[in-house]
């Protein structure tokens, strides 16, 4: 049986109410398991995760993400991750059993079915990218939801789904197919922001750091901490242990410690080869935030 995970990310991280409602209408197609929800109130964003056939999984994103689309209103949203709409990134993944393609067909019958039924431009990435200029992400985001509508007047920035127009309620989505990706943070002992905002710099490989790595510095106003938030597009050639020392070495430098770690969303098991949760300091970790240990079990909702 094929398997594919979908973890979309909404630009809603402080109102419980509206994760839940969300979470649930996910979790209530049938085939769809849901194995990871989190929100944050500094990023503002909440990262859902769920796996199921691909038919479940293209039910089960298009019903969590309607349901975004009418609890989330962009006009009132501020925080510190980049984002473009309310339902501001999709992304489709492999796993079990199916393949790249698999993954982008459903990226692709996904995002044009959401930008249809709620007048979002809708653009692809990743591998389900249409053109070599939308393959990266952080392409898409650049300028954030605020420059959307200078950049859709751009016919170069036409969106590959729905209006050609800015939607000042939803913004715009990003949707995409992918390898695994590891969303992983490192907070800092210091509220240094410009300590964090240099490592994010020194490591990332737009910057000419670490290959595969993308980062940036965020100040964490709830705890008054500097944190160097990371997403690791393969793991394979930089490891979560390389990224992890780089930041420990350059904090070390200024005389700051690593405090803690974190993981948005889950893990494949062989990234975790050669490191430990205590080295790394990862908080709240389980078997149950390893992929693989729900990929063999039955598929089932929570209705």
């Amino acid at each position: 049986m094929k398997t594919i995970e979908c973890i979309p990310n909404f630009s809603e991280g402080r109102d419980s109410g509206v994760i839940t409602a969300i979470v649930d209408a996910a979790a209530g197609v049938a085939g769809v398991r849901v194995l990871d929800f989190s929100m944050d109130c500094d990023h503002n964003r909440s990262v859902l995760t769920f796996i199921g056939t691909p038919q479940a999984v293209l039910k089960g994103a298009i019903a969590a993400c309607d349901r975004a689309a009418r609890l989330i209103d962009m006009r009132r949203h501020g925080g510190c991750h980049p984002r473009i709409g309310a339902v501001d990134v999709v992304p489709f993944v492999p796993l079990e059993g199916a393949h790249m393609a698999d993954a982008v067909e459903i990226a692709h019958r996904f995002g044009s079915t959401f930008a249809h039924r709620h007048d979002v431009p809708v653009y692809f990435y990743g591998e389900a990218a249409l053109s070599r200029k939308r393959k990266r992400l952080a392409d898409i985001r650049r300028g954030q939801y605020e420059s959307l509508g200078d950049r859709m007047s751009d016919p170069a920035w036409r969106p590959d789904a729905g209006p050609s127009r800015f939607n000042r309620r939803l913004g715009a989505t990003a949707v995409g197919a992918r390898k695994p990706l590891i969303a992983f943070n490192i907070n800092l002992k210091s509220n240094d922001i410009g300590l964090a905002r240099a490592i994010a710099r020194s490591i990332r490989h737009s910057s000419g750091g670490l290959h595969h790595v993308r980062a940036l510095g965020v100040l964490l106003e709830s705890r008054n901490i500097a944190q160097v938030s990371m997403n690791l597009t393969d793991y394979e050639v930089t490891s979560i242990r390389t990224v992890f020392d780089a930041v420990k070495e350059q904090a070390a430098g200024q005389g700051v410690d690593i405090l803690e770690s974190e993981l948005i969303g889950l893990i494949p098991r062989a990234a975790l080869r050669g490191v430990t949760v205590d080295y790394l300091k990862l908080l709240n970790f389980s078997e149950e935030r390893v992929i693989e240990s729900h990929c063999r079990a039955p598929i089932f909702s929570r209705k």
